[in-house]
């Protein structure tokens, strides 16, 4: 329990009715969530305005009520908060509720459309092999210490976030790696949060279903930089033409890594294949075990990283080359000497890199075979481009479903198909079933042929119509391989 007036530092008050010197149990935004005791936070959200629920709240036991908009009808014996920003104002009493967890951390978030998995996975790999007790906050997992605990969003609600870096100070953590979204930064999640350094990775199209325009989505990146303080650092991609938009405003010390430009942490592929990536980074070569020119991007911003974080470059390097990409991240598997691949790339250009690494490992000879969808409820706009380089990089490609939500799976095929060039149609089919798809993709291949099943990379569920249902792109894939070996 904490006295009101100390949880409501910082949290921007305009007016107060009632008394702060009150004993609060925890704190709620949601009002289905309140128990006796507690201080409930309204919300006004993109699907529901909290303000509406505030009579719910204090029926369920609430003693506090924070929110934007004073109610008409006060109740006696309620406190009632008047604050600029209820979610910024969340943000900073989760932060004094949980004893400011953030500030007892060395917290690094990671930003970016592609690559912000990988990038945080690796950091706590690293962390926790060079002898740090680590915490990670992920879009695939998050993890204190070895302990998993399941991952819903890409960056959790303020709430959920404060009270995991709590559990990660008392576990004895000292880094901690998180996935800063653009909804998290516009919808205020990460208010509160002190961090000692933030990483850009790249920006490219996605999300315009939510920030409606490429500006949006970019100040929304920006605006995560925009707020660091002078005591942290901002280490960005000198190769992304928005790297150096994203420093313009930012206290913090500035800090960049290319592979194309002049950097203070500069990488050079000199090999690239199945086996992993041969790179020179500062001087220094260092053999990988991830594939691809964009996993030199994120090896490069884990090293920048780590070496900003006090860290000696050799000891780095020595670890980065035993560390395993993340699950879902250009996974692949060989069986009866055809290649399959498994990997998250949802957007056009994560899609474009993909394939380009196959392009640079492949002989020449062997067919590429891909499977690819979108999902729905989402920025739409994407959908003809991801089917367009598809088959321009494809030899062959099987549009087919990825988690349509609520959406019909044949409209958003169609939506895909019409990106593909006249040229390219006799290269492509379409089948609404996913499974049906990804063995169609094994029957054509033959040996020494490469398949590609990208979009959904780590899940382990197709969502249709609400409904999660298991599937495993992975293990699908597995499994038709070996299967057509028996034959």
């Amino acid at each position: 329990m904490k006295l009101l007036k100390d949880i409501l530092y910082k949290a921007s008050l305009e007016e107060v009715i009632g008394y702060t010197n009150i004993g609060i149990t925890e704190i709620c935004a949601d009002s289905r969530m309140v128990k006796p005791g507690c201080a409930y936070v309204a919300i006004v959200g993109s699907n529901a305005d909290g303000h509406n629920y505030i009579s719910k709240a204090i029926a369920s036991g609430a003693k506090a009520i924070v929110c934007q908009v004073m109610p008409q009808d006060v109740q006696s014996g309620i406190t009632y908060v008047k604050v600029s920003n209820s979610a910024i104002a969340l943000g900073y009493m989760a932060a004094n509720f949980y004893n400011n967890p953030s500030g007892q951390l060395q917290l690094i978030g990671i930003t970016g459309t592609n690559g912000k998995t990988t990038t945080a996975t690796l950091l706590y790999q690293l962390f926790k092999d060079l002898g740090y007790k680590t915490g990670l906050l992920s879009t695939v997992k998050n993890k204190i210490n070895d302990t998993e605990i399941e991952a819903t969003h890409t960056t959790p609600d303020a709430l959920t976030l404060h009270k995991l870096l709590q559990q990660m100070v008392e576990a004895g953590c000292t880094h901690a790696f998180m996935e800063v979204s653009s909804h998290a930064v516009v919808q205020q999640r990460i208010a509160g949060v002190q961090f000692a350094g933030a990483v850009f990775t790249n920006i490219t199209h996605d999300h315009l279903d939510y920030h409606k325009t490429f500006d949006a989505y970019i100040a929304a990146k920006k605006g995560f930089f925009d707020g660091l303080p002078d005591t942290a650092f901002a280490l960005t991609n000198d190769d992304d033409k928005n790297g150096k938009v994203m420093l313009q405003n930012t206290k913090a010390k500035k800090y960049t890594y290319a592979l194309r430009t002049h950097a203070d942490f500069k990488c050079k592929v000199l090999e690239n294949n199945f086996g992993g990536l041969m790179l020179q980074v500062n001087k220094h070569e260092v053999l990988c075990k991830l594939v691809g020119t964009f996993n030199a991007y994120n090896i490069v911003s884990v090293y920048g990283t780590a070496v900003l974080l006090g860290e000696e470059p050799i000891s780095v390097l020595k670890v980065l080359s035993n560390l395993q990409p993340p699950a879902g991240r250009f996974e692949y598997v060989v069986s009866n000497q055809i290649t399959g691949i498994v990997d998250y790339a949802h957007t056009p250009d994560a899609v474009k890199n993909v394939l380009a690494t196959i392009g640079d490992i492949r002989t020449g000879n062997e067919k590429v075979i891909t499977v690819i969808g979108c999902g729905g409820d989402r920025d739409k706009t994407k959908r003809p481009e991801m089917a367009k380089l598809a088959s321009m990089l494809s030899n062959k490609v099987i549009i087919t479903s990825d988690n349509p939500r609520s959406e019909n799976p044949l409209t958003i095929i169609a939506e895909m198909q019409a990106g593909v060039p006249a040229s390219k149609y006799k290269n492509v089919l379409a089948i609404a079933d996913r499974k049906e798809a990804i063995r169609t993709a094994c029957n054509l291949a033959a040996k020494g042929d490469i398949i590609l099943v990208a979009g959904k990379g780590h899940e382990k569920y197709q969502e249709i119509q609400g409904v999660k249902y298991p599937f495993d792109d992975l293990e699908i894939l597995t499994q038709t391989l070996n299967q057509n070996q028996i034959q």
